[in-house]
């Protein structure tokens, strides 16, 4: 059913689906419920927290390789190390001190990672986030200075505020920074975050029902 929404919203809007990539996002999600994503076709699962994602993920990419993990909460400077040596990409790059965390511990692990910015699209005090007056400086820096792979953009937009505005500011942002991957729309919005560039959606309730 989503990726028949998926078709439809790409057929209308002239985009390609095969650039859509659904990212399960599996934070409190039991192990069984992933293997049956798995069964149905996920490949790529997101995890709010370092730790949760220790407990359940070693065994499940031993037994499914193909498996991409993307860290698509808040990450902590002094987790670096850990989140490197389980996820695969990481979308919720946030401030200086964790560019400069993520890129000693790159080089030490000689990792190749791909490395989303999350930009404070609302300009909310309550979340993480470069500032949008900041984030061209911020990207320069990272790709120049500290030589990351920067390939994208991120932003979770205001709760109870018309998404679309939000969305298309990431997506001008992002065209602005020659960066061609954007991390935007979860199960409510993806359709809206699709039409106005998301090339990743975030889908939590869409795909495991409500959370307990």
């Amino acid at each position: 059913m989503i990726k028949e929404k998926i078709a439809s919203t790409c057929k209308i809007y002239n985009k390609n689906s095969d650039d859509i990539n659904i990212i399960a996002v599996s934070k409190t999600i039991a192990s069984e419920k992933i293997y049956e994503a798995i069964d149905c076709g996920c490949r790529i699962f997101g995890e709010n927290y370092v730790q949760e994602a220790y407990q359940k993920f070693p065994e499940i990419k031993k037994n499914f390789p193909d498996i991409s993990l993307h860290l698509i909460g808040h990450l902590q400077s002094n987790k670096a190390k850990e989140a490197l040596e389980i996820f695969d990409c990481i979308h919720t790059l946030d401030s200086e001190k964790l560019a400069k965390a993520l890129g000693k511990e790159i080089q030490k692990q000689n990792k190749k990672i791909e490395i989303f910015i999350q930009v404070n699209i609302g300009q909310e005090a309550q979340k993480y986030g470069i500032e949008i007056t900041n984030i061209d400086d911020f990207i320069k820096f990272c790709k120049k200075d500290l030589s990351l792979n920067i390939v994208g953009l991120m932003a979770i937009p205001p709760i109870n505020e018309l998404a679309s505005p939000y969305f298309a500011l990431l997506k001008k942002i992002a065209d602005k920074n020659n960066l061609k991957k954007i991390s935007m729309g979860m199960s409510s919005d993806y359709e809206q975050a699709i039409a106005l560039g998301s090339t990743h959606i975030r889908l939590g309730t869409a795909l495991f029902g409500e959370r307990k």
